[in-house]
């Protein structure tokens, strides 16, 4: 189960947002024993680029046999 302060992976692009699936964004509120989260995403250097609430189906949990990758957002 993902809980909050967990880092999750958008599983699809919300352009409205300048997300893209992959993205890695941190849980801050489980909302109906998790039906939904809110999901802040962030730059490395700490500016907060998003702040959304995402259905489950919308995220997952990140594995620790993954590898972050890097992108310029707009």
């Amino acid at each position: 189960m993902i809980e909050e302060l967990d880092d999750i992976v958008l599983t699809e692009a919300l352009p409205e947002y300048g997300l893209e699936a992959g993205d890695i964004g941190t849980v801050v509120l489980v909302h109906r024993g998790g039906e939904a989260y809110e999901v802040e995403f962030m730059t490395l250097a700490g500016k907060t680029v998003a702040v959304v609430t995402l259905r489950a189906s919308q995220v997952r949990s990140a594995s620790s046999n993954e590898i972050a990758h890097v992108r310029h957002i707009a």
